[in-house]
């Protein structure tokens, strides 16, 4: 008897420790342990390429002028909120699988038709070749295959990336940004996750390749890395080139500068830093930076066409974030940060003309300036890609504890998802116009004469046209939805999120996959483009599936974010 009493009481006692256990623990995290650690059988190797870029002698070798700071990190505001009640409930979870269902549908397919290819055409099931055959998909999608708890996948997917060659390519060129962003991002991302040596060991690799683009004679690179000119030593940079291009490296070649110990990669891009402060107040837009700028020449004053939007997007992006990941060490990225937004919020932020009604949140857009010799146009039209505008203000505002700006980017990122929910496929255009109704400041009423006269028929009101109206898979609005969620804590910003994933799979899925589409004004069904890009994999379904899980996931205190989604840990 007095042993039945003993097990009983043993009994209850573990009933009860495990009804503690799951009392107060705050919510579960799909971000499991490396494989390693539980399989230790399972180490991914590292194979070298067949070329090594070390070897080959640069004509125009740098003296190091930039180290790596070495003092303390400092201290920045939270940017999260502070999520004391969190739960994830049921509801949440069920869209948490959804978001990972379509990606292990797209994973499948892209393992099944387009393995170790750049990417998977979802309509007919073929493998694409886009950015150097260096299975873009693959490497871009690592850090969500481990996000997802997916780490049978990982593990296939990084011991394969692990052995790329880089010289194995029928290009003569890479595209510096995209390689960079998508690849070296994404290997960078994977191993700080991971903690799988074999990555950054590839990554060193790409990133000594990529580091020959700098070999030009003013130390500024070109948009292509040509193999025979840069092992000729004959590169220079160009004279009317994207603004983003070298001036969205600077994360990534940083990083790899703090993960390697190499101060080289970080004193290449903080050379474009030097021309981007010397010249931010010559511009034709004082504050900004125009799309196209001389690199060759170091000079900006030809271009009069300004944007946050293509050619210049990730340039204005990267200042808050290079502040984080350098721990605050080097104010001359907040200091141009600050600058810039001031002229963004004059002359590019706007109001749409929207009836009352249809616009509780007071929502902005992102439109475009152009410089003319009596007078600066404002151009009211906005692209999906400029969206991402929403996250940046918000991060700004929060480590720069700039409150109105945190209020600027929730107030972009609504605008966005009453875009999507304005056309009839539930979807934004890649570039639409609107009927500018003023500044940020300057009161909106409406005004049905000027509608009549500047709006589109059979558009919503607020437009006037939709110029492009493609949808590309692209991950822009979710990306700011998702962080002004994670630094409001603004629950009805997961249900703006929800609608437009719901809307992404209805008009986009394939039997394969999901696909770009054409025309995001049709009823009815939409025409399939047979394309899925990889940052789909990288960023749209990433940002969606982060927006349902619990907030400690990918942590805005613990991760800052590349301009493709891969999460680099900051400095502690």
């Amino acid at each position: 008897m007095i042993q039945g009493r003993r097990i009983v009481r043993t009994f209850l006692a573990v009933v009860f420790f495990l009804l503690v256990v799951a009392l107060f623990r705050p919510f579960d995290s799909p971000i499991r342990p490396p494989p390693q650690s539980s399989r230790p059988d399972a180490k991914i190797r590292f194979k070298p390429s067949s070329f090594d870029w070390t070897t080959v002698r640069q004509r125009y070798p740098a003296k190091l002028i930039h180290s790596l700071p070495t003092s303390s990190p400092k201290q920045f505001p939270p940017v999260q909120h502070h999520f004391r009640d969190y739960t994830h409930d049921a509801t949440t979870v069920k869209r948490q699988e959804a978001v990972r269902n379509a990606f292990e549908k797209s994973w499948k397919s892209y393992r099944k038709h387009a393995w170790l290819r750049d990417e998977l055409a979802p309509v007919s099931g073929e493998g694409k070749t886009t950015f150097g055959g260096w299975a873009a998909t693959l490497v871009d999608a690592l850090d969500t295959l481990w996000i997802m708890g997916l780490h049978d996948e990982f593990l296939s997917a990084a011991t394969a990336a692990a052995q790329l060659d880089w010289a194995d390519t029928t290009v003569t060129s890479a595209n510096l940004f995209e390689t960079t962003i998508r690849h070296l991002g994404g290997l960078l991302s994977a191993y700080d996750l991971s903690g799988e040596r074999a990555l950054l060991e590839k990554a060193t690799e790409l990133g000594n390749m990529l580091y020959m683009a700098f070999d030009t004679p003013n130390r500024m690179p070109g948009f292509w890395l040509n193999f025979k000119d840069a092992k000729r030593g004959t590169q220079i940079a160009g004279t009317n080139d994207p603004s983003a291009c070298p001036a969205s490296l600077s994360l990534e070649f940083t990083r790899l500068s703090q993960l390697t110990g190499d101060p080289k990669f970080y004193d290449a891009v903080s050379r474009v830093t030097d021309l981007l402060e010397r010249t931010q107040s010559s511009s034709k837009l004082p504050g900004m930076w125009p799309k196209l700028i001389s690199f060759r020449e170091g000079t900006l004053n030809h271009e009069s066409g300004f944007t946050l939007g293509a050619l210049a997007d990730s340039l204005y992006e990267y200042l808050p974030k290079m502040a984080i990941l350098l721990g605050g060490q080097e104010p001359r990225y907040e200091k141009m940060h600050r600058a810039a937004m001031e002229v963004v919020v004059e002359h590019l932020v706007f109001r749409p003309m929207i009836p009352a009604e249809d616009n509780p949140h007071d929502i902005l857009f992102v439109g475009d300036a152009f410089v003319r010799s009596d007078k600066i146009d404002h151009v009211p039209e906005s692209q999906h890609l400029s969206c991402f505008v929403g996250g940046m203000f918000g991060l700004g505002g929060k480590v720069f504890n700039l409150p109105e700006h945190v209020d600027i980017g929730e107030r972009i990122a609504r605008g966005c998802g009453w875009a999507y929910d304005a056309f009839p496929t539930g979807l934004m255009p890649e570039i639409f116009g609107l009927v500018r109704c003023g500044s940020v400041k300057e009161p909106c009423v409406w005004d049905e004469e000027k509608w009549e006269k500047e709006g589109a028929r059979g558009l919503k009101k607020g437009f006037s046209n939709a110029r492009d109206p493609r949808y590309i898979l692209r991950p822009e609005a979710i990306e700011s939805v998702f962080l002004l969620y994670r630094m409001t804590g603004k629950e009805e910003l997961r249900e703006v999120a929800w609608r437009m994933f719901e809307s992404v799979m209805k008009s986009t899925e394939t039997k394969l996959a999901y696909s770009a589409i054409a025309d995001v004004t049709v009823k009815g069904e939409t025409r399939r483009l047979d394309s899925m890009e990889s940052f789909f994999l990288a960023e749209t379904l990433k940002y969606f599936y982060l927006m349902f899980s619990p907030p400690d996931v990918i942590s805005l205190d613990e991760f800052v974010f590349n301009t493709e989604a891969h999460p680099f840990r900051r400095p502690k």
